[in-house]
């Protein structure tokens, strides 16, 4: 298993603006809507997410495999600490301010990004912007606000030893992910969190917060020409940085299982396979994933597993194919733990059948219909669609690739879908984590 390093690639796609910021050209995703007199603006930085915390601590380690070492948890430590306001106001002045002029502002990081999403009514837009700055010129990072963020990281980590769905989760990814970024917590671990120093939080800083790393995500009664003005002034004190090269991962290829005991009254079953397709392909995946495993009572396996042989209380399976750092399948088994072996058996038996034989046309229809059908209820507003694009951007697509997925799909022949679902025995290859019973 292996972490390269691709350089990220622009979507060659006409609807993604640029703004022009000190000689950076920042990528704007913008959608005017005057419905509503509210606005919303997503600074999202690459490169901030959990799957970097190894090389945006201080001391960039030589071995990222060792959990204390890489610092798991940095980027969700740093997240809540800019959530705590700024130095000069502090939490609570900061967020009475805030508040004051009913505007809200988080800080939230995901996998690859750090973001900080503001809404505000379209009266305050200069006002929301100017806050937005303070906390980015003046973040509350102080040795104080640290501990206290610490305590709680680890207070939320001891009772995560007490979710058996997680801990059979995140046993799942230190084997299925071994050796790579997703092996570990994007939480921490006790000892991770420890390790992380104030001098951490600032490198981290340093090295995201700027231009060459920045997207812009907005939207509402506003001008794009106007806010596009008021970003290049406000946004200007930012450093230009460098560009963040995008991971790609893969995953376990050959199966392993990891099982351990917990005073518990059933069973959880975690399991994951590789899944390899190409981003292109993405709407195949989503038929053939929405039949096999993640339709819920209408799939194969909870058909099979559940219904007909009440071997769980649920069954789920799920495919990634739209992603360009890793794709895989993931699913979930709850049973008693006298029926643990045989539920697990009789959903490797489904996949198999499922890779040999493909699907039904009846199963096909049902698919289209219910992706079609509830593909709107997705860009129902301004959030949703604004998402859907960026979400599309950093797939390195057309903003617009979702909506060509659905026309695709509306086409999509029992013989085409079948020939891709033959080309994918990988998703056989299960890794399995199990919390028992002694």
């Amino acid at each position: 298993m292996v972490l390269k390093s691709n350089h990220y690639l622009e979507p060659k796609d006409s609807q993604v603006e640029y703004v022009r910021i000190n000689d950076v050209d920042v990528p704007l995703i913008f959608e005017q809507s005057d419905l509503l007199p509210v606005g919303e603006i997503r600074l999202v930085f690459q490169g901030a997410g959990s799957m970097y915390d190894a090389i945006n601590a201080k001391d960039v380690v030589a071995n990222p495999k060792n959990t204390k070492e890489a610092k798991a948890g940095l980027a969700n430590l740093a997240s809540g600490l800019l959530n705590e306001g700024t130095y000069t106001l502090g939490n609570i002045a900061f967020a009475d301010k805030l508040e004051s002029k009913a505007i809200t502002l988080n800080v939230g990081s995901g996998m690859q990004t750090l973001s900080f999403e503001l809404s505000f009514l379209k009266e305050q837009q200069d006002f929301a912007l100017s806050c937005l700055v303070d906390l980015l010129k003046d973040p509350n990072i102080t040795q104080e606000s640290l501990a206290k963020l610490k305590d709680i990281t680890k207070a939320t980590i001891l009772r995560k030893e007490n979710d058996f769905d997680y801990v059979a989760h995140t046993n799942l990814d230190t084997i299925f992910f071994e050796n790579t970024p997703m092996e570990y917590p994007s939480i921490g671990d006790i000892a991770s969190v420890d390790s992380i120093t104030l001098e951490d939080i600032e490198q981290y800083l340093r090295q995201n917060l700027v231009l060459n790393r920045l997207i812009v995500v907005a939207g509402g009664d506003m001008q794009q020409q106007e806010l596009k003005d008021q970003l290049i002034k406000e946004l200007s004190f930012l450093p230009v940085g460098t560009k963040v090269s995008k991971p790609s991962i893969t995953p376990r290829k050959t199966p392993k299982e990891i099982v351990v005991t917990k005073q518990t009254q059933q069973a959880y079953i975690h399991f994951a396979s590789p899944f390899y397709a190409k981003t292109t392909e993405n709407y195949k995946t989503k038929v053939m994933s929405f039949v096999l495993g993640s339709s819920g009572f209408g799939s194969r396996i909870m058909e099979e597993v559940r219904v007909k042989r009440g071997l769980a209380y649920s069954a789920y399976f799920s495919i990634t194919g739209g992603s360009d750092v890793v794709n895989y399948g993931v699913g979930y088994l709850q049973t008693g733990l006298d029926s643990k072996d045989e539920a697990l058996k009789v959903v490797q038996e489904v996949m198999q059948e499922f890779v040999s034989n493909g699907i039904t046309q009846d199963e096909l229809d049902s698919a289209k219909a219910f992706i079609l059908g509830s593909e709107p209820l997705g860009e129902e507003t301004l959030s949703q669609r604004l998402q859907a694009k960026f979400m599309n951007y950093m797939r390195n697509m057309p903003l617009d690739s979702h909506k060509q997925d659905i026309a695709k799909i509306s086409h999509l022949s029992l013989k085409e879908m079948n020939g891709f679902i033959a080309k994918h025995p990988e998703i056989l290859q299960l890794s399995v984590s199990i919390v028992q019973d002694k």
